[in-house]
């Protein structure tokens, strides 16, 4: 039998992607792919491709629009990081899709204008980790209001997650604007992750108090500016019912 081969900017996990293939369509309902990426410098097409590329530029070529949208997918959210705490890598950019199922997602891999489209992934991307999410249900759920700044936190708990109906205080000036608990990570490293967690903070607020990762085992802090025409996040959450459904 031949050995199974991923990318080159993470390993996918081979155990849950085994998982969705066993899954009836109706269980086979939306999830959010968060991805969290870091650039190569320059893009790596190997020996033949446009070399004079940033690793940035490649995966800007990549972005599957048209895949995306066959297939009923939906681009939730996008936005560089410019500030971030806790593990490495130092991240460069987020991008979150809601797929309208898991087949849905195998089938876009395998398009043909897909694939023509992955090899700037390939050259671009250093590292990657892509998560499959589910919105918590009863959490905080808010459009991003205008100004100040989004915080977003990826966290692995000692033990078990924290019970999801349980939810933080917050200090003054901010607002949640959703949370996610991790299904398990698609694509990345041995690491694991328990939720992923969006919030605003008003201009002149404490910043800080969300970029401290304390209570948790390992995790991500990052400041990140939204691209405003895919700052989508509660409306993809709230919208999810009318995503289109697996075929029988």
């Amino acid at each position: 039998m031949s050995e199974r081969r991923g990318p080159g900017y993470g390993e996918p996990n081979w155990e849950m992607i085994g998982r969705w293939f066993e899954l009836a369509p109706e269980q086979d309902t939306p999830f959010w792919a968060v991805n969290l990426m870091k650039y190569r410098e320059r893009a790596d097409y190997g020996t033949e491709g446009d070399q004079g590329r940033t690793g940035r530029e490649a995966d800007d070529a990549y972005t599957p629009f048209g895949p995306l949208a066959e297939i009923g997918a939906m681009i939730a959210f996008a936005g560089d990081v410019v500030d971030q705490r806790g593990s490495d890598p130092t991240w460069d950019r987020i991008g979150i899709v809601r797929y309208p199922h898991r087949a849905g997602f195998f089938a876009m891999q395998q398009r043909d204008d897909f694939k023509e489209q992955h090899v700037h992934k390939e050259a671009g991307l250093a590292a990657t980790i892509v998560l499959s999410c589910l919105p918590v249900e009863g959490a905080p759920l808010t459009p991003t209001p205008a100004g100040g700044t989004v915080v977003l936190r990826v966290r692995r708990f000692a033990g078990d997650a924290p019970d999801p109906s349980i939810h933080e205080s917050r200090p003054e000036g901010v607002t949640p604007l959703s949370r996610f608990a991790v299904e398990g990570v698609i694509v990345g490293d041995a690491r694991t992750w328990d939720e992923v967690r969006f919030d605003h903070v008003a201009d002149g607020a404490d910043t800080e108090a969300l970029l401290d990762l304390t209570g948790a085992e390992e995790g991500f802090a990052m400041v990140v500016a939204p691209t405003v025409a895919y700052d989508r996040l509660a409306e993809s959450v709230l919208t999810a019912a009318e995503a289109p459904k697996r075929e029988a």
